[in-house]
């Protein structure tokens, strides 16, 4: 692709980020915001709405009834990624964010049938992620086993970590999809990042543009699941924009610096964790309740006071991060 300026002397391969912004970020920003009107209507009409989950805040009864399954929405992401650029890397990618959405279009099938907040169990939906990423790596290999700031590793451990980071990541964000914007809008600064990694670690052109066009398929999630929401992910959208996260992690080598740039998933995976552990061993909680943001939401803070300081953590976290990728690379 030529472009009037020569960007290929400009550092961490610019120009593939560039194109990938231009001819993927900006049709999936599109096909999603257009898309979103239609499949509200049609949610509505198919009675698939939210059931709020019977322990939650008090204030969330109120969304019961919002149309769930919204993450359909982020098929526009794969779609326009095959169409612009088919290669090995946008179809593995593309696998396994429709796989990841299988499985959480059945548990909110599940949910939305017994009309309570509950899905598939822990165990299933853990195996079916961990085959979904075995078939990711499998449509991906071979793939140099390389992470950035170390360089080659034995094949057994990166497939190991590999497999680890998907399975982390897609619960990580379905734990984190509890408020109005707040996972899409956490997820959005490490996309960007791990989408600039892509090109710092000079992949081939169809991760960055599968980055680029998950970037923009979540921004037009945003402009219904903003708050106050008239259309939310569910597990459809929070498992397929995690196996997202995870793939482009992969491909760009950038495994070992996803618990940094993903800090705020981090920390809500961790908090389900410890509060867990704490209430099974001592019959103590140690936060008010978990995911952490319930636990700022019972203290005090509003919703979109929540929301806006996870975003804003995300962010720092993820510039941290970056900064380490470019100083490593």
């Amino acid at each position: 692709m030529t472009f009037p300026v020569d960007l290929s002397s400009l550092p961490f391969g610019l120009d593939a980020l560039v194109a990938g912004l231009v001819l993927g970020g900006i049709p999936a920003f599109v096909l999603s915001a257009l898309l979103g009107r239609p499949l509200i209507a049609t949610l509505r009409r198919a009675a698939a709405q939210q059931t709020a989950y019977e322990d939650a805040p008090k204030t969330h009864q109120a969304k019961t009834g919002t149309p769930t399954m919204g993450g359909l929405l982020f098929g526009a992401a794969p779609l326009v990624a095959l169409v612009v650029f088919p290669s090995r890397e946008t179809f593995a990618l593309a696998v396994l964010v429709f796989a990841c959405m299988a499985i959480g279009a059945w548990d909110d099938l599940m949910a939305i049938r017994r009309q309570k907040n509950r899905g598939l169990r822990a165990v299933p939906k853990f195996a079916l992620t961990g085959l979904a990423a075995v078939l990711f790596l499998v449509v991906a290999a071979p793939q140099p086993s390389v992470f950035l700031g170390i360089g080659p590793v034995p094949a057994w451990l990166w497939y190991g970590l590999s497999i680890c980071v998907v399975l982390a990541t897609t619960h990580a964000v379905n734990l984190t999809d509890g408020l109005d914007g707040l996972a899409g809008g956490t997820v959005l600064p490490p996309l960007v990042v791990l989408t600039c990694a892509a090109g710092i670690a000079h992949t081939a052109f169809g991760v960055p543009l599968f980055g680029a066009a998950t970037i923009g398929a979540v921004l037009g999630f945003l402009v219904y699941n903003r708050h106050p929401a008239r259309l939310f992910m569910g597990d459809t959208g929070s498992l397929a924009l995690g196996g997202a996260l995870a793939g482009i992690t992969i491909l760009s080598g950038a495994q070992l610096f996803l618990p940094l740039i993903g800090g705020v998933l981090a920390a809500e995976t961790l908090s389900v964790i410890i509060q867990v552990a704490s209430y099974k061993t001592t019959r103590r909680r140690v936060f008010r309740m978990s995911p952490l943001h319930h636990h700022f939401e019972l203290g005090g803070l509003p919703e979109t006071a929540v929301t806006t300081r996870f975003w804003l953590a995300s962010l720092v976290l993820s510039a941290v991060g970056f900064a380490l990728i470019t100083r490593t690379a």
